[in-house]
């Protein structure tokens, strides 16, 4: 009987580095992909958001924490709702 490489373990560094993972978290490579962009784009924001308020202490006054918060929290559900929640990491980017 054939065995698949990634299913032994043995997959490829390309393997490796692209898929582990993403199937870690019961996600496949695209929606990991999305999820790190769509997050990744709001930190941009918030940091954008953190200069301003640097500058004009009276403006983004919550934005960054507001940002974090919310962000820590759909982490957390999606590792709630995973099939094996105590293999999540801390955290995952």
């Amino acid at each position: 009987m054939a065995t698949n490489r990634a299913e032994t373990g043995q997959g490829g560094l390309g393997e490796r580095l692209l898929f582990e993972h993403p199937r870690s978290l019961g996600l496949t490579w695209a929606s990991h992909g999305a999820g790190a962009v769509k997050i990744g784009i709001e930190l941009i924001g918030a940091g954008l958001a953190c200069f301003v308020h640097a500058a004009v202490p009276g403006w983004f006054t919550q934005t960054a924490g507001k940002t974090v918060t919310r962000i820590f929290n759909h982490i957390q559900a999606l590792k709630a709702g995973a099939a094996n929640p105590e293999s999540w990491p801390d955290y995952e980017i």
